[in-house]
């Protein structure tokens, strides 16, 4: 029978499913989750650079600014590649998982990002964060298993803590499984505490190692504290910021060399930079001090936050830089890619 204007609207099939598995204590699967449209505006250059120019020691490989209606969408803090087909994971200081998957176009230029579902973190018993302080995620990185993404593990600052969440079909699901860290770091309750998490590739001298930096936590040399959880390489080191600037995320290139973000705010505009640690130079007892491959500041950069490696589909490395616009309508959230020079 066909409703009339004044008829009730009948629940779909897929919100009575829903609701059947929450009254039964148990969370939808993934496949009822809605997807979100977000609008991908292509940035073409950088720094007056043309798309596979050189900027400083990177080549610039085009961008976007990401836009969507959902207001769960933005504050993008944390990024990492669940695949090898450009499929990702973002973590947001509001307590959410966003995946999706960049998508390219014929000249491996970042083109659109799809399949985006925004689902919510959740706490060790299945159950959304409680509140805003316990909500503030700011690193993810992929865990892999003999080369296989199984989980990823999510850095928090304000409620500081670490905790691994199954990947299910690249996205990741389920109750959170913490892991342990350094009893000063969990006292650490503020804003500034832990800021980047990333773990060492196989070529690393401390391969599968976990490090966590933090973005205010400063040792009695000046140097923002970190550790490493590791069998064999377990931990303090420290990392030397530039002035004026701190980290705000970490990725490990495939030869086990360290990549940091660092981000800064002079005359009420941002700056960036990344560095390179020799991976020799990653483990207990380091000082840490990089070179800088990239800076920038002013328009053509935001509030960058995430950093991430991957192999693109012509099989380049490339740098991926995301940025959190705090939900602020004045700030942008773009995605920036680079790569190394051949």
């Amino acid at each position: 029978m066909r409703a009339s204007a004044n008829s009730p609207r009948l629940p779909t099939a897929r919100v009575l499913a829903a609701a059947v598995l929450l009254a039964a204590g148990l969370q939808p699967p993934l496949a009822l989750a809605e997807e979100e449209t977000v609008i991908a505006t292509p940035l073409l250059r950088f720094r007056a650079a043309e798309i596979g120019a050189p900027v400083q020691g990177l080549v610039w490989r085009g961008g976007l600014e990401l836009q969507s209606a959902a207001d769960t969408f933005g504050g993008l803090s944390g990024l990492d590649f669940t695949d090898g087909q450009g499929r990702l994971v973002m973590v947001t200081d509001r307590g959410n998982f966003v995946s999706g998957q960049l998508i390219y176009d014929d000249a491996v230029r970042p083109l659109s990002l799809v399949g985006v579902r925004i689902e919510p973190i959740r706490n060790s018993r299945g159950a959304e964060l409680p509140r805003a302080f316990a909500r503030d995620a700011e690193a993810v990185a992929v865990v892999e298993r003999d080369g296989v993404p199984v989980a990823v593990r999510v850095g928090f600052e304000n409620l500081t803590r670490v905790a691994d969440f199954e990947l299910v079909d690249g996205v990741p699901t389920g109750p959170a499984r913490e892991v342990g860290i350094p009893a000063w770091l969990t006292d650490t309750r503020t804003n500034k505490s832990l800021e980047s998490v990333c773990i060492a590739p196989p070529a690393s001298p401390i391969a599968g190692s976990t490090l966590l930096l933090t973005e205010g936590v400063i040792d009695d040399d000046g140097l923002h504290s970190a550790w490493l959880l590791g069998r064999n390489d377990r931990g303090a080191l420290s990392y030397a910021s530039s002035v004026g600037s701190d980290p705000t995320d970490c990725a490990f290139l495939p030869n086990g060399d360290l990549l940091v973000l660092e981000r800064g705010i002079a005359f009420l505009t941002f700056n960036m930079k990344l560095k390179r640690v020799p991976a020799a130079e990653v483990k207990p007892g380091a000082h840490m001090v990089g070179e800088v491959l990239l800076e920038a500041a002013g328009p053509e950069v935001d509030n960058l936050e995430a950093v991430a490696v991957h192999a693109a589909p012509d099989g380049t490395t490339r740098i991926t830089l995301v940025s959190d616009n705090n939900f602020n309508d004045w700030q942008r959230s773009l995605l920036l890619e680079f790569s190394l020079p051949e």
